[in-house]
């Protein structure tokens, strides 16, 4: 196993989120990702620096109109000149019959479905850092390697094809799934972050060629509230190729083993060529954001088990927020995928 890590990601430290009307510093900050880098050095795991795979790989999941927002949002709406020092959005319209504005603070709600994505000086250097770091371990499994790990941040799994979300910017793993399909006509997607994986969903809803698996807290009442129900199975070309798989909110180890026996059915019935792992460990019962309460030593059978799959695998960061053992609890997936 390969580990592969981009200190570009500190670029971006985001000050802004609004949580039940209340303004709080975002949990998504850069310390996230040193503690993750210790879990990973406590593995003995080598890390490796990422590539540049250029625009194409970005451009093969995302609008050119929104990457060209993400990239110049922050020096437009500095110009506005009595804007705040993020971009972050007051208003968010229904897309349906909606006109595309040229205001920077319309194109901001358009391009922005919460307030827990400000936009910074180098948000989306940091982003396609990230993107790059996830391409570069999909590479690595591509060219042999069994297992590899990618500590991206910012994450990505709230991203759609047009709009930043929860933290996200870019979809990391869905611009991965498309590097990996250059190579294997069927890639599945497992997500074990306690938060849906809406955007991920979104992406691949009508396809099936990608087979989206999500396991997390039911979001009946949890974030991201609209997506991640159990009904949810794709649509068109893509019925039957996306599965939800919520957990009643609170449960713990045993549950979400259960729930990776189901996922295992569907993903081996797929028979995908290689599987990618939206790896959240916020399902933690010591994370701040927490929904579930998996301990550390459910955090290394959720390792085990997702190996004994048998399916070359991708382990892409998504959540998991500053707690005593979050390197602990990143370092017993990665040991248990290891040791299987």
């Amino acid at each position: 196993m390969k580990a592969v890590y981009d200190s570009a990601h500190s670029q971006h430290d985001p000050n802004f989120v609004l949580v039940r009307g209340q303004v709080q510093k975002s949990s998504e900050q850069p310390e996230r990702a040193n503690r993750l880098l210790a879990g990973v050095e406590r593995c003995a795991i080598d890390v490796i620096p990422s590539h540049n795979f250029g625009a194409a790989a970005r451009e093969a999941i995302h609008t050119k109109r929104y990457l060209e927002f993400l990239e110049h949002a922050h020096g437009q709406w500095a110009a506005l000149g009595d804007s705040s020092k993020e971009v972050v959005s007051n208003v968010h319209p229904l897309h349906a019959a909606a006109n595309y504005p040229e205001s920077i603070v319309g194109r901001a709600g358009w391009h922005m479905t919460d307030t827990a994505c400000p936009i910074g000086p180098h948000t989306f250097s940091a982003a396609c850092a990230s993107a790059n770091v996830a391409l570069t371990a999909t590479q690595c499994v591509l060219d042999g390697d069994r297992f590899s790990y990618a500590l991206c941040r910012p994450p990505g799994h709230h991203a759609y094809t047009e709009s930043a979300g929860g933290f996200c910017f870019l979809n990391n793993i869905a611009i991965a799934a498309g590097h990996a399909l250059k190579t294997y006509e069927r890639v599945a997607i497992l997500d074990v972050d306690v938060h849906h994986g809406n955007g991920t969903q979104g992406i691949f809803y009508n396809r099936s060629d990608v087979l989206t698996v999500s396991i997390h807290a039911d979001p009946h009442n949890f974030y991201p509230f609209f997506w991640g129900h159990a009904n949810e199975a794709g649509a068109d070309e893509g019925l039957g190729f996306n599965v939800n798989l919520p957990l009643e909110i609170g449960l713990g180890d045993d549950q979400f083993i259960n729930a990776l026996g189901k996922a295992y059915d569907r993903i081996s019935a797929f028979d995908p060529g290689m599987l990618l792992v939206a790896l959240g460990l916020d399902a933690s019962e010591s994370d701040p954001l927490r929904g579930l309460s998996v301990t550390t030593d459910g955090f290394n059978r959720i390792g085990k088990t997702i190996a004994e799959y048998g399916l070359p695998t991708v382990f892409v960061q998504e959540g998991g927020y500053l707690s005593d053992v979050l390197s602990d609890n990143l370092a017993a997936v990665l040991s248990g995928a290891l040791h299987t």
